[in-house]
């Protein structure tokens, strides 16, 4: 069984994380550590991720609807130029961007559910990932808001990177976005609808441990928590970034990181 107030917790904790640039693995790895909780595994921060998948399938419903009526992939007289016109698609740019993503998480699983959830590796990662976040984001030309497919698999490889807790998702999709040109609120957009398939994915892969262990009230809460707090996020953000820069998000995870550090430095 899984303690409610606990799986409410994490859940909102997974939420905000997954589309703010703070690293959502992280946060789930650490607070059991910091509360003393039993560390509730890789498959338990899987299945909140599934409430994250339906807050950004909520929240660009309308974007994905027309992604995908507007792909040549589902048109019935395919044009004899169809490659042509998929290097714009972004549909197919989107599963193109996927694959590195996939890749490292099918290669490196067995290291993300042990080597990886080290606390002074996190605060590495941490740090290392907001001096990039905020070298991203001072030098980024940020006059685009179109995907290519050049673009999109540069952003995808960017991706691979996440299953290293710490480096964020979100953060790191969104700083290899700003890199290639894309404006602040443009990066989010696309860092978000490329997280949809590799979330999906990770869920799926996922399903049969979690219906071995059980689906539990507070898994369910969990997973309802993280889809309330992960729509808001998005919400959120996307307003944020209208306006403002990234750096509150930097000096956050270079501040989480000291703090880090400083308190698991002697415990290793």
């Amino acid at each position: 069984m899984t303690d409610i107030l606990q799986s409410i917790f994490l859940g909102i904790v997974q939420g905000a994380s997954e589309f703010l640039p703070i690293s959502s693995s992280a946060h789930l790895i650490l607070i059991p550590k910091i509360f003393n909780w039993q560390d509730q595994g890789l498959a338990f921060d899987v299945a909140l991720h599934l409430g994250t998948l339906f807050a950004v399938l909520t929240y660009f419903f309308n974007d994905w609807k027309q992604v995908i009526a507007s792909s040549p992939l589902f048109k019935i007289n395919k044009s004899p130029r169809l490659f042509d016109s998929l290097r714009s698609d972004p549909l197919f740019i989107i599963i193109i961007s996927t694959i590195p993503g996939a890749l490292s998480g099918i290669l490196l699983e067995k290291n993300a559910e042990s080597v990886f959830r080290n606390p002074i590796l996190i605060a590495g990662t941490l740090f290392l990932g907001g001096l990039i976040l905020f070298y991203a984001d001072r030098t980024g030309k940020k006059n685009s808001n179109s995907i290519t497919l050049k673009k999109g698999l540069v952003i995808g490889c960017a991706q691979a990177f996440a299953i290293i807790p710490g480096i964020s998702r979100s953060g790191v999709t969104i700083a290899a976005a700003l890199i290639m040109g894309f404006d602040r609120v443009s990066a989010a957009r696309f860092s978000f609808l490329l997280s949809t398939p590799i979330i999906l994915g990770a869920g799926i892969k996922e399903l049969p441990v979690l219906m071995e262990r059980g689906i539990d009230a507070g898994l369910i809460s969990g997973i309802v928590f993280a889809s309330l707090s992960g729509y808001l996020a998005i919400k959120y953000m996307i307003s944020y970034l209208a306006t403002r820069n990234y750096d509150l998000f930097v000096a956050y995870r270079i501040i989480l990181a000291i703090f880090i550090f400083i308190s698991f430095m002697n415990t290793q």
